[in-house]
Protein backbone atom coordinates (compact mmCIF):
# COMPACT_ATOMS: atom_id res chain seq x y z
CA UNK A 1 0.00 0.00 0.00
CA UNK A 2 1.37 3.41 -1.01
CA UNK A 3 1.77 6.34 1.35
CA UNK A 4 -0.92 8.38 -0.46
CA UNK A 5 -3.50 5.65 0.02
CA UNK A 6 -2.68 5.40 3.72
CA UNK A 7 -3.15 9.16 4.11
CA UNK A 8 -6.55 9.06 2.42
CA UNK A 9 -7.72 6.22 4.72
CA UNK A 10 -6.62 8.10 7.81
CA UNK A 11 -8.43 11.26 6.69
CA UNK A 12 -11.63 9.30 5.89
CA UNK A 13 -11.58 7.61 9.27
CA UNK A 14 -11.23 10.96 11.03
CA UNK A 15 -14.13 12.46 9.11
CA UNK A 16 -16.30 9.44 10.02
CA UNK A 17 -15.46 9.74 13.68
CA UNK A 18 -16.18 13.45 13.59
CA UNK A 19 -19.57 12.95 11.89
CA UNK A 20 -20.56 10.19 14.32
CA UNK A 21 -19.62 12.32 17.26
CA UNK A 22 -21.63 15.19 15.87
CA UNK A 23 -24.68 13.01 15.40
CA UNK A 24 -24.37 11.64 18.96
CA UNK A 25 -24.14 15.18 20.42
CA UNK A 26 -27.14 16.29 18.40
CA UNK A 27 -29.25 13.34 19.64
CA UNK A 28 -28.32 13.89 23.27
CA UNK A 29 -28.94 17.62 23.03
CA UNK A 30 -32.34 17.01 21.42
CA UNK A 31 -33.30 14.49 24.13
CA UNK A 32 -32.29 16.95 26.84
CA UNK A 33 -34.38 19.68 25.24
CA UNK A 34 -37.39 17.33 24.98
CA UNK A 35 -37.02 16.32 28.61
CA UNK A 36 -36.95 19.96 29.63
CA UNK A 37 -39.99 20.87 27.48
CA UNK A 38 -42.32 18.01 28.56
CA UNK A 39 -43.15 19.40 32.00
CA UNK A 40 -43.95 22.77 30.47
CA UNK A 41 -46.21 21.16 27.87
CA UNK A 42 -47.97 19.07 30.55
CA UNK A 43 -48.48 22.13 32.70
CA UNK A 44 -50.18 23.89 29.81
CA UNK A 45 -53.07 21.33 29.88
CA UNK A 46 -55.26 22.16 32.91
CA UNK A 47 -57.13 19.57 34.93
CA UNK A 48 -60.85 20.25 35.29
CA UNK A 49 -63.41 18.74 37.64
CA UNK A 50 -66.17 16.91 35.82
CA UNK A 51 -69.18 14.76 36.61
CA UNK A 52 -71.05 12.27 34.47
CA UNK A 53 -74.55 12.87 33.20
CA UNK A 54 -76.61 10.23 35.01
CA UNK A 55 -80.20 9.07 35.30
CA UNK A 56 -81.80 9.73 38.69
CA UNK A 57 -85.11 10.24 40.44
CA UNK A 58 -85.53 13.96 41.07
CA UNK A 59 -88.14 15.58 43.27
CA UNK A 60 -88.81 18.77 45.19
CA UNK A 61 -89.49 19.05 48.91
CA UNK A 62 -92.15 21.48 50.10
CA UNK A 63 -92.06 22.40 53.79
CA UNK A 64 -95.46 23.04 55.38
CA UNK A 65 -96.10 23.94 59.06
CA UNK A 66 -98.57 21.78 60.98
CA UNK A 67 -99.71 20.90 64.50
CA UNK A 68 -100.04 17.47 66.08
CA UNK A 69 -103.37 16.29 67.44
CA UNK A 70 -104.48 12.94 68.90
CA UNK A 71 -105.72 10.29 66.55
CA UNK A 72 -108.80 9.84 68.77
CA UNK A 73 -109.88 11.96 71.72
CA UNK A 74 -113.09 11.59 73.76
CA UNK A 75 -114.61 12.92 76.95
CA UNK A 76 -116.26 10.12 78.91
CA UNK A 77 -119.69 10.88 80.42
CA UNK A 78 -121.83 8.80 82.72
CA UNK A 79 -125.02 7.47 81.17
CA UNK A 80 -126.75 7.31 84.56
CA UNK A 81 -127.04 9.95 87.24
CA UNK A 82 -125.31 9.32 90.55
CA UNK A 83 -122.40 10.12 92.81
CA UNK A 84 -118.80 9.36 91.93
CA UNK A 85 -117.79 6.41 94.08
CA UNK A 86 -114.18 5.94 92.93
CA UNK A 87 -111.74 7.62 90.53
CA UNK A 88 -109.03 5.14 89.61
CA UNK A 89 -106.99 7.41 87.33
CA UNK A 90 -105.64 10.93 87.14
CA UNK A 91 -104.38 13.02 84.24
CA UNK A 92 -101.17 11.71 82.74
CA UNK A 93 -102.02 8.07 83.44
CA UNK A 94 -101.64 5.60 80.59
CA UNK A 95 -104.67 3.34 80.22
CA UNK A 96 -105.57 0.21 78.27
CA UNK A 97 -108.77 -0.57 76.41
CA UNK A 98 -111.41 -1.85 78.87
CA UNK A 99 -109.56 -0.61 81.97
CA UNK A 100 -111.85 0.59 84.79
CA UNK A 101 -111.46 4.35 85.20
CA UNK A 102 -114.27 5.29 87.62
CA UNK A 103 -117.44 3.97 89.24
CA UNK A 104 -120.76 5.72 89.86
CA UNK A 105 -122.86 4.92 92.93
CA UNK A 106 -126.58 4.53 92.09
CA UNK A 107 -128.21 2.44 94.90
CA UNK A 108 -131.72 2.59 93.41
CA UNK A 109 -130.47 0.81 90.29
CA UNK A 110 -129.57 -2.24 92.33
CA UNK A 111 -133.05 -2.23 93.89
CA UNK A 112 -134.66 -1.98 90.46
CA UNK A 113 -132.49 -4.83 89.23
CA UNK A 114 -133.50 -7.04 92.17
CA UNK A 115 -137.18 -6.25 91.59
CA UNK A 116 -136.84 -7.14 87.92
CA UNK A 117 -135.16 -10.41 88.80
CA UNK A 118 -137.97 -11.25 91.25
CA UNK A 119 -140.54 -10.43 88.59
CA UNK A 120 -138.74 -12.77 86.21
CA UNK A 121 -138.84 -15.58 88.75
CA UNK A 122 -142.58 -15.03 89.34
CA UNK A 123 -143.21 -15.03 85.58
CA UNK A 124 -141.36 -18.32 85.24
CA UNK A 125 -143.45 -19.83 88.06
CA UNK A 126 -146.70 -18.60 86.49
CA UNK A 127 -145.61 -20.02 83.17
CA UNK A 128 -144.90 -23.41 84.76
CA UNK A 129 -148.34 -23.44 86.37
CA UNK A 130 -150.07 -22.41 83.14
CA UNK A 131 -148.20 -25.09 81.26
CA UNK A 132 -149.31 -27.77 83.75
CA UNK A 133 -152.97 -26.75 83.49
CA UNK A 134 -152.81 -26.70 79.71
CA UNK A 135 -151.05 -30.10 79.59
CA UNK A 136 -153.62 -31.76 81.92
CA UNK A 137 -156.62 -30.42 80.02
CA UNK A 138 -155.12 -31.55 76.75
CA UNK A 139 -154.46 -35.06 78.14
CA UNK A 140 -158.03 -35.35 79.43
CA UNK A 141 -159.41 -34.08 76.14
CA UNK A 142 -157.48 -36.75 74.26
CA UNK A 143 -158.73 -39.51 76.53
CA UNK A 144 -162.29 -38.20 76.77
CA UNK A 145 -163.02 -35.82 73.87
CA UNK A 146 -166.37 -34.65 75.19
CA UNK A 147 -165.36 -34.23 78.82
CA UNK A 148 -163.42 -30.91 78.53
CA UNK A 149 -165.07 -27.91 76.99
CA UNK A 150 -163.30 -26.33 74.05
CA UNK A 151 -163.52 -22.92 75.74
CA UNK A 152 -161.63 -24.19 78.78
CA UNK A 153 -158.91 -25.63 76.53
CA UNK A 154 -158.59 -22.37 74.60
CA UNK A 155 -158.38 -20.41 77.85
CA UNK A 156 -155.61 -22.66 79.15
CA UNK A 157 -153.70 -22.26 75.89
CA UNK A 158 -153.96 -18.46 76.02
CA UNK A 159 -152.90 -18.37 79.67
CA UNK A 160 -149.79 -20.39 78.87
CA UNK A 161 -148.85 -18.11 75.97
CA UNK A 162 -149.35 -15.05 78.16
CA UNK A 163 -147.07 -16.58 80.78
CA UNK A 164 -144.37 -17.20 78.17
CA UNK A 165 -144.65 -13.58 77.04
CA UNK A 166 -144.45 -12.40 80.64
CA UNK A 167 -141.15 -14.27 81.05
CA UNK A 168 -139.75 -12.57 77.94
CA UNK A 169 -140.82 -9.16 79.26
CA UNK A 170 -139.32 -9.83 82.67
CA UNK A 171 -136.03 -11.00 81.11
CA UNK A 172 -135.88 -7.81 79.01
CA UNK A 173 -136.40 -5.72 82.12
CA UNK A 174 -133.64 -7.57 83.92
CA UNK A 175 -131.35 -7.01 80.94
CA UNK A 176 -132.21 -3.30 80.91
CA UNK A 177 -131.30 -2.84 84.55
CA UNK A 178 -128.17 -4.92 84.19
CA UNK A 179 -127.11 -2.60 81.37
CA UNK A 180 -127.81 0.47 83.50
CA UNK A 181 -125.81 -1.00 86.35
CA UNK A 182 -123.00 -1.60 83.86
CA UNK A 183 -123.09 2.11 83.00
CA UNK A 184 -121.94 2.84 86.53
CA UNK A 185 -118.54 1.47 85.51
CA UNK A 186 -116.62 3.91 83.29
CA UNK A 187 -113.99 2.08 81.22
CA UNK A 188 -111.40 3.17 78.66
CA UNK A 189 -112.64 2.77 75.07
CA UNK A 190 -109.09 2.43 73.66
CA UNK A 191 -105.43 2.50 74.64
CA UNK A 192 -104.37 6.03 75.43
CA UNK A 193 -103.55 8.68 77.98
CA UNK A 194 -105.82 10.47 80.45
CA UNK A 195 -105.34 14.14 79.53
CA UNK A 196 -107.92 15.66 81.88
CA UNK A 197 -109.81 14.68 85.05
CA UNK A 198 -113.03 16.59 85.70
CA UNK A 199 -114.57 14.93 88.79
CA UNK A 200 -113.56 13.70 92.22
CA UNK A 201 -115.19 11.10 94.50
CA UNK A 202 -118.47 12.37 95.91
CA UNK A 203 -119.31 14.63 92.99
CA UNK A 204 -122.85 14.41 91.61
CA UNK A 205 -122.82 13.40 87.96
CA UNK A 206 -125.82 13.93 85.70
CA UNK A 207 -126.64 11.43 82.99
CA UNK A 208 -125.10 12.47 79.72
CA UNK A 209 -127.96 11.17 77.57
CA UNK A 210 -129.87 14.41 76.98
CA UNK A 211 -128.77 17.47 75.07
CA UNK A 212 -130.80 19.63 77.46
CA UNK A 213 -128.51 19.01 80.43
CA UNK A 214 -124.94 20.25 80.80
CA UNK A 215 -123.57 16.98 82.11
CA UNK A 216 -120.08 16.99 83.54
CA UNK A 217 -117.63 14.48 81.97
CA UNK A 218 -115.47 12.40 84.25
CA UNK A 219 -112.23 12.18 82.25
CA UNK A 220 -110.81 12.90 78.81
CA UNK A 221 -108.83 10.13 77.10
CA UNK A 222 -106.57 10.67 74.05
CA UNK A 223 -104.96 8.13 71.77
CA UNK A 224 -101.48 9.67 71.59
CA UNK A 225 -99.82 6.53 70.26
CA UNK A 226 -100.85 7.57 66.75
CA UNK A 227 -101.05 11.26 65.90
CA UNK A 228 -102.68 13.24 63.11
CA UNK A 229 -101.24 16.15 61.13
CA UNK A 230 -103.62 18.24 59.05
CA UNK A 231 -102.01 20.76 56.71
CA UNK A 232 -102.91 22.66 53.52
CA UNK A 233 -101.35 21.66 50.19
CA UNK A 234 -101.16 24.30 47.47
CA UNK A 235 -103.27 23.60 44.40
CA UNK A 236 -100.11 23.43 42.25
CA UNK A 237 -99.02 20.29 44.12
CA UNK A 238 -102.38 18.59 44.60
CA UNK A 239 -101.73 16.16 41.74
CA UNK A 240 -98.53 15.00 43.48
CA UNK A 241 -100.29 13.91 46.70
CA UNK A 242 -101.18 10.21 46.97
CA UNK A 243 -102.40 8.07 49.85
CA UNK A 244 -99.49 6.07 51.26
CA UNK A 245 -96.78 8.54 50.21
CA UNK A 246 -94.01 8.74 52.83
CA UNK A 247 -93.30 12.11 54.45
CA UNK A 248 -90.74 13.39 56.91
CA UNK A 249 -91.80 15.46 59.91
CA UNK A 250 -89.39 17.76 61.75
CA UNK A 251 -90.12 18.78 65.35
CA UNK A 252 -87.98 21.77 66.32
CA UNK A 253 -89.05 21.63 69.98
CA UNK A 254 -87.40 18.20 70.17
CA UNK A 255 -84.11 19.49 68.81
CA UNK A 256 -85.10 19.13 65.17
CA UNK A 257 -85.76 15.40 65.50
CA UNK A 258 -87.21 13.78 62.40
CA UNK A 259 -90.18 11.41 62.38
CA UNK A 260 -91.63 9.36 59.53
CA UNK A 261 -95.28 9.27 58.52
CA UNK A 262 -97.55 8.51 55.58
CA UNK A 263 -100.30 10.39 53.80
CA UNK A 264 -103.50 8.78 55.09
CA UNK A 265 -106.24 10.87 53.45
CA UNK A 266 -107.12 14.19 51.86
CA UNK A 267 -110.32 16.05 51.17
CA UNK A 268 -110.42 15.92 47.35
CA UNK A 269 -111.57 19.52 47.62
CA UNK A 270 -109.72 22.81 47.11
CA UNK A 271 -110.95 25.61 49.35
CA UNK A 272 -111.94 28.82 47.57
CA UNK A 273 -110.26 31.29 49.91
CA UNK A 274 -106.80 29.69 50.21
CA UNK A 275 -106.73 27.51 47.06
CA UNK A 276 -105.37 24.62 49.10
CA UNK A 277 -106.44 21.06 49.86
CA UNK A 278 -106.39 19.74 53.42
CA UNK A 279 -104.18 16.66 53.67
CA UNK A 280 -103.66 14.42 56.69
CA UNK A 281 -100.57 12.48 57.72
CA UNK A 282 -100.50 9.78 60.39
CA UNK A 283 -97.37 9.70 62.55
CA UNK A 284 -96.76 6.72 64.87
CA UNK A 285 -95.77 7.78 68.40
CA UNK A 286 -95.20 4.49 70.29
CA UNK A 287 -92.85 6.03 72.87
CA UNK A 288 -95.08 9.09 73.41
CA UNK A 289 -92.17 11.36 72.50
CA UNK A 290 -94.49 13.80 70.74
CA UNK A 291 -97.21 15.62 72.66
CA UNK A 292 -100.40 16.74 70.90
CA UNK A 293 -100.29 20.49 70.29
CA UNK A 294 -96.61 20.55 69.30
CA UNK A 295 -95.78 22.47 66.14
CA UNK A 296 -93.81 20.79 63.40
CA UNK A 297 -92.84 21.02 59.73
CA UNK A 298 -93.91 18.49 57.13
CA UNK A 299 -91.50 17.84 54.25
CA UNK A 300 -93.80 16.81 51.40
CA UNK A 301 -92.25 15.33 48.26
CA UNK A 302 -93.77 16.85 45.10
CA UNK A 303 -92.98 16.95 41.37
CA UNK A 304 -91.46 13.49 41.46
CA UNK A 305 -89.67 12.81 38.15
CA UNK A 306 -88.29 9.29 37.86
CA UNK A 307 -85.33 8.05 35.81
CA UNK A 308 -84.48 11.38 34.19
CA UNK A 309 -81.15 12.79 32.99
CA UNK A 310 -79.61 14.87 35.76
CA UNK A 311 -76.59 17.15 36.13
CA UNK A 312 -75.19 19.06 39.12
CA UNK A 313 -76.37 22.63 39.57
CA UNK A 314 -72.70 23.74 39.48
CA UNK A 315 -72.44 22.62 35.86
CA UNK A 316 -75.01 25.09 34.53
CA UNK A 317 -73.86 28.34 32.88
CA UNK A 318 -76.57 30.98 32.98
CA UNK A 319 -76.70 33.69 30.37
CA UNK A 320 -78.74 34.62 27.34
CA UNK A 321 -78.95 30.88 26.76
CA UNK A 322 -78.47 28.11 29.28
CA UNK A 323 -75.46 25.94 28.52
CA UNK A 324 -72.82 23.65 30.00
CA UNK A 325 -69.20 22.87 29.27
CA UNK A 326 -68.78 19.31 28.00
CA UNK A 327 -65.44 17.48 27.75
CA UNK A 328 -65.69 15.55 24.45
CA UNK A 329 -63.90 12.41 23.40
CA UNK A 330 -60.86 14.46 22.25
CA UNK A 331 -60.58 15.97 25.74
CA UNK A 332 -61.57 19.37 24.46
CA UNK A 333 -64.03 21.83 25.99
CA UNK A 334 -67.29 22.11 24.09
CA UNK A 335 -69.98 24.59 25.08
CA UNK A 336 -73.36 22.88 24.71
CA UNK A 337 -76.76 24.60 24.97
CA UNK A 338 -79.21 22.59 27.09
CA UNK A 339 -82.89 22.67 27.98
CA UNK A 340 -83.53 22.16 31.68
CA UNK A 341 -86.60 20.90 33.54
CA UNK A 342 -87.09 20.34 37.26
CA UNK A 343 -84.71 22.20 39.57
CA UNK A 344 -83.77 20.78 42.98
CA UNK A 345 -81.34 22.29 45.51
CA UNK A 346 -78.36 20.50 43.92
CA UNK A 347 -79.53 19.00 40.61
CA UNK A 348 -81.17 19.93 37.32
CA UNK A 349 -83.26 17.75 35.06
CA UNK A 350 -81.95 17.79 31.48
CA UNK A 351 -84.63 17.70 28.81
CA UNK A 352 -82.32 18.02 25.78
CA UNK A 353 -78.72 18.76 24.83
CA UNK A 354 -76.92 15.99 26.70
CA UNK A 355 -76.64 12.22 26.69
CA UNK A 356 -76.17 9.81 29.56
CA UNK A 357 -72.49 9.26 30.41
CA UNK A 358 -71.16 12.54 28.97
CA UNK A 359 -68.78 14.59 31.14
CA UNK A 360 -69.82 18.08 32.21
CA UNK A 361 -67.50 20.58 33.88
CA UNK A 362 -68.43 21.60 37.42
CA UNK A 363 -67.02 24.44 39.46
CA UNK A 364 -65.25 27.54 38.11
CA UNK A 365 -65.91 28.10 34.38
CA UNK A 366 -64.01 31.37 34.05
CA UNK A 367 -60.60 29.73 33.63
CA UNK A 368 -61.52 27.60 30.62
CA UNK A 369 -62.99 28.28 27.21
CA UNK A 370 -64.53 26.39 24.33
CA UNK A 371 -62.01 24.37 22.27
CA UNK A 372 -59.43 24.26 25.04
CA UNK A 373 -57.55 21.00 25.68
CA UNK A 374 -58.09 19.75 29.25
CA UNK A 375 -57.54 16.74 31.43
CA UNK A 376 -60.92 15.69 32.99
CA UNK A 377 -61.03 14.44 36.56
CA UNK A 378 -64.24 13.00 38.02
CA UNK A 379 -64.81 14.37 41.52
CA UNK A 380 -67.44 14.05 44.20
CA UNK A 381 -69.62 17.13 44.42
CA UNK A 382 -69.17 17.31 48.20
CA UNK A 383 -65.37 17.46 47.76
CA UNK A 384 -65.76 20.26 45.25
CA UNK A 385 -67.91 22.29 47.64
CA UNK A 386 -65.37 21.84 50.44
CA UNK A 387 -62.61 23.16 48.20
Amino acid sequence: MTSNVKKRLIVSSGIAVTVAGGLLWTACHSRAENSQMSPADDAAIPTVAVEKVTREDLFRDVTIPAEFRPYVEVELHAKVSGYVDRMNVDFGDKVKRGQLLATIEVPELQDELHNAMATEQKAEADCTNANLIYSRLRSVNKAHPNLVAEQDLDTATANYQMAVAAIAEAKAKVGEYRTLVGYTRITAPFDGVVTHRYADPGALIQAGTSSDTQSLPLVRVSDNYLLRLDFPVDQNYVQDVHVGDPVQVRVDSLGGKMFSGTVSRFTYDITDDTRTMITEVEVPNPKLEIDPGMYCYVDLRVENHTNVLAIPAEAVISGETTSVYVVNSDKQIEERPVQLGLETPDKYEVLSGLKEGELVVVGNHSEIESGQKVEPKIVELSMLNEN
